[in-house]
């Protein structure tokens, strides 16, 4: 039963580490400059923020937050998006009733 599990989050981190790992980086003076990101972006951005917490610890250019948003909509779907994760967690940790 313990295999299983761990085998699953083995799956999910290679998984994960796969998909992520194609997320483009923007110098921080040219997000200044370029384009504005909205609602989609910050909930993609929220969803992949544990991922880019460890990479920004290594590489100075990784940010967690695009600081060229469009404020609000931006916000709430960084929000949602980092959310997520805690849900996620939470689902695992239920114990069946019998």
């Amino acid at each position: 039963m313990k295999f299983n599990l761990v085998f699953r989050l083995l799956l999910l981190v290679a998984i994960s580490t796969l998909l992520f790992s194609c997320a483009g980086t923007e110098p921080v003076q040219a997000c200044l400059e370029g384009k504005e990101y909205g609602f989609f972006s910050g909930l993609i951005h929220g969803f992949i923020t544990p991922i880019s917490f460890i990479a920004s610890l290594f590489k100075e250019e990784v940010a967690i937050y695009a600081v060229n948003n469009s404020g609000t909509w931006y916000d709430a779907g960084f929000l949602l998006g980092s959310g997520g994760w805690g849900f996620m967690a939470g689902k695992g940790s239920k114990r069946s009733r019998e």
